[in-house]
């Protein structure tokens, strides 16, 4: 059975105990779990966070990057090792949230570029590195689902294609990948193809519209995404991820320049939307 989030980047990429009143309205509403970016430095304020959550009878999801020292793909073996540790530590910090999904484009770091397509070398770097990081993640119970982002922030995997090859080559039961439905609108040819290709490693799924407003009021085919989901008989997370300038350093970093929805109505709308979606494809 498929379970619906929301993502708090809409408000914050900071965890903290601000963020109680914004989860518990998202628990009144009707979410089954909040997605919660893993970059902040006070670490016991995840371990806040997921109580709170816990408490009030919420699930969580976590989502992470890495940056240019800690790039799994570098051909320096001391860089590969600061990655590797530096996935260690959201691991730890997911599973001070009680997430049992780490979610991200973690495979390189973001916005990073070499001027150059993906190398194989890159790939065998990356998959050693992440080979390892599901071994820590198994001990926490943690399913690594790894993200292709657009090519606009990211080289190494833009397509379903691509994210195929690497998790496949990373070989780890708790190495998966997920599907995010803005990246895929920018870089697959059709949803369901990607998804049918992806679709026996995918452990978790954005629902995010075209401009990363609010679902189903852009141009994502959601009627395809949704069929297509119901057919590979996916039943994970349907997590909204969208964006505003609430946070202004975290709106910089992704080029986030003007407002797309009010995060309430995203909240609100989004979540019907997931719901009659299902409903009408039988998800």
């Amino acid at each position: 059975m498929y379970k619906i989030g929301f993502n708090t980047l809409v408000w914050s990429a900071v965890v903290s105990d601000e963020q109680f009143p914004i989860i518990d309205r998202l628990k009144e509403i009707g979410y089954d779990g909040v997605e919660c970016f893993i970059g902040a430095p006070d670490e016991k304020a995840y371990k806040r966070f997921g109580e709170h959550a816990q408490n009030i009878g919420l699930e969580t999801t976590s989502v992470f990057v890495v940056g240019a020292e800690h790039n799994p793909v570098d051909a320096s073996n001391a860089v590969r090792k600061k990655a590797l540790d530096r996935i260690k530590w959201g691991i730890d910090r997911a599973h001070d949230m009680h997430s049992t999904i780490l979610c991200g484009p973690f495979h390189s770091a973001h916005g990073h570029f070499t001027k150059k397509p993906p190398q194989d070398e890159e790939y065998n770097h990356c998959a050693e590195v992440m080979h390892q990081a599901g071994e820590y993640a198994a001990q926490a119970g943690i399913t690594l689902a790894l993200e292709a982002l657009n090519r606009f922030e990211c080289y190494l995997c833009n397509t379903m294609e691509q994210l195929n090859k690497l998790v496949s080559k990373a070989n780890h039961p708790h190495v998966k990948a997920m599907y995010d439905t803005h990246h895929a609108n920018i870089e697959e040819k059709k949803a369901k193809d990607a998804l049918h290709q992806i679709g026996p490693l995918l452990a978790h799924v954005h629902i995010s519209e075209n401009d990363r407003g609010t679902p189903g009021d852009g141009h994502v085919l959601w009627d395809e995404t949704f069929q297509t989901l119901a057919d590979i008989k996916y039943n994970g997370w349907l997590t909204i991820e969208a964006f505003s300038r609430n946070d202004p350093d975290f709106a910089n970093a992704i080029n986030v320049w003007r407002e797309y929805s009010a995060p309430w109505d995203m909240a609100k709308k989004g979540l019907a939307f997931i719901q009659e979606q299902c409903k009408k494809h039988n998800l």
